[in-house]
């Protein structure tokens, strides 16, 4: 027995009670609210044979972290599996594949399914998960995942219509490559039908980002944030956001309030998303200093051991090497490069083209080298975005590259990257780095015409920027 879903395709069930708890457990699911897991676990004790709901019960523990939980419902999926759909079928394939560790071969399935099953939206939202994961290729990433997502978007945007989930996913994808003003229009819009929507406030929050207004991310995030389950998992990676917003604004005291109530990792469960949001943070605030951050890496380190021992996904990988570059754990740092030395020479391309070099890149802006930081960091401009994630969560490496070009004295390379940034969007911090870069090249007047502009813009901001003491040490030298 089948009913129909909130898209009108069919979902195999006898009990109307199991597909109601389905049907909301989904929506949340697209939502990113609190609540999915318990909402699917409800259809399935409804409904034991139930195998739609074991296997969006497998998507969401795996999307947790929770990779035993997660092997255990697609286990009862393949299981009550007997009778499904086609279209069941493919989700149970291609869910598993992912849960397996086959990210690439669940793509490839996943684009032939939703040309098949366009208004499966469920399968979208694995599909941005997976392509910001970087498994949009066989093992090499792909420096190109930002059109080839809004792609494959844009070919089944005319089977929705007004949908707020698809709004939501569809803006991420426009403001991902550029398309900033549609990605607000779209974002905006889908949080106006369901207001709740996390995917929705997470575009609008990178859009403040992209255009570089951390004053309006700010009073957006802060109060939009005030309305989320303190329980949601997406809550965390909300609040990295905001503490970016507030350190871009000076608010040193904010930032630490954001990461000890709502990021600091001993708070939440996916180790992969704990250590991106927490070794970005410490390491921005290290890099924008040049000192050691107030906020301690401790907590943090340990989610970055296991790189040292064993090659992972490479958007962890890069994030564990800036804990141990920014702790200074060298010695771990340096197995970790043995173990991804070890990959490449399998024939692991984005080991050894990507990671291998960022690796070393790292551990030498670490150690003062900015001569081999910029030999290792610099052709990695344009590759850094096969690691995966969002522009947002590439920006720390990009920085990292920045302040090694303009401490190597590589002001040519500074300014071309700063030109490309600045066609995008100004903040004070690049007139900053701006500034530094003229007075590299001993255009002093130049120099101090960026550097006021700069302390100008700041402390209208009325924060507490690290620069301004770089600033107040240049002068009295």
């Amino acid at each position: 027995m089948s009913t129909l879903d909130r898209y009108d395709l069919p979902i195999t069930t006898s009990s109307p009670e199991a597909a109601d708890h389905y049907i909301r457990g989904v929506d949340l699911v697209l939502a990113q609210q609190y609540g999915p897991e318990d909402a699917l676990t409800a259809a399935v004790e409804a409904d034991e044979g139930f195998a739609a709901a074991h296997v969006a019960l497998g998507m969401v523990r795996m999307m947790r972290g929770a990779a035993p939980q997660s092997r255990e419902s697609m286990r009862q999926a393949h299981d009550t599996a007997g009778g499904v759909s086609k279209r069941e079928r493919q989700q149970i394939e291609i869910i598993d594949l992912w849960v397996r560790g086959e990210g690439h071969k669940a793509v490839a399935r996943l684009r032939e399914h939703l040309a098949e099953y366009p208004r499966d939206c469920m399968m979208i939202r694995l599909a941005q998960r997976l392509f910001i994961r970087g498994c949009s290729s066989v093992g090499s990433g792909d420096a190109n995942f930002p059109p080839v997502y809004y792609a494959l978007l844009s070919s089944i945007s005319p089977a929705y219509g007004e949908d707020w989930a698809f709004y939501g996913q569809y803006a991420w994808a426009n403001h991902e490559i550029g398309l900033i003003d549609e990605g607000m229009r779209l974002a905006q819009r889908s949080l106006d039908m369901r207001p709740d929507n996390a995917v929705a406030a997470h575009s609008i929050a990178h859009v403040h980002f992209e255009t570089g207004d951390p004053s309006g991310g700010a009073d957006f995030l802060g109060t939009w944030l005030g309305t989320l389950d303190k329980r949601a998992d997406y809550r965390v990676h909300l609040s990295w956001h905001q503490a970016l917003f507030e350190l871009a604004l000076g608010r040193q005291q904010k930032v630490e309030s954001w990461y000890y109530e709502e990021i600091e990792p001993s708070l939440r469960r996916g180790r992969l998303a704990s250590l991106a949001e927490g070794a970005s943070l410490l390491w921005r605030m290290q890099v924008y200093s040049g000192a050691a951050p107030t906020l301690p890496w401790d907590v943090v380190c340990p989610l970055a051991a296991p790189a040292a021992e064993k090659a992972g996904v490479a958007f962890g990988d890069a994030h564990a090497a800036l804990a141990l570059a920014g702790s200074g754990d060298h010695d771990a740092l340096g197995r970790m490069l043995d173990c991804l030395q070890a990959e490449a020479g399998k024939g692991n391309a984005l080991a050894g083209e990507v990671m291998v070099p960022l690796v070393q890149g790292l551990d030498a802006f670490a150690h003062e080298d900015y001569d081999s930081a910029v030999k290792h960091l610099g052709p990695l401009e344009d590759q850094i975005v096969r690691i995966g994630g969002s522009h947002a969560q590439r920006e720390v490496f990009e920085d990292t590259i920045l302040e090694a070009y303009l401490r190597a004295g590589e002001f040519d390379a500074a300014e071309a990257m700063l030109t490309e940034r600045l066609s995008r969007r100004s903040t004070p911090r690049d007139t900053f780095w701006l500034g530094r870069l003229e007075a590299g090249r001993g255009a002093d007047d130049e120099a101090q015409g960026r550097f006021r502009d700069a302390e100008e813009a700041w402390q209208t901001a009325d924060g507490s920027f690290p620069e301004l003491d770089i600033l107040r040490r240049m002068a009295r030298n």
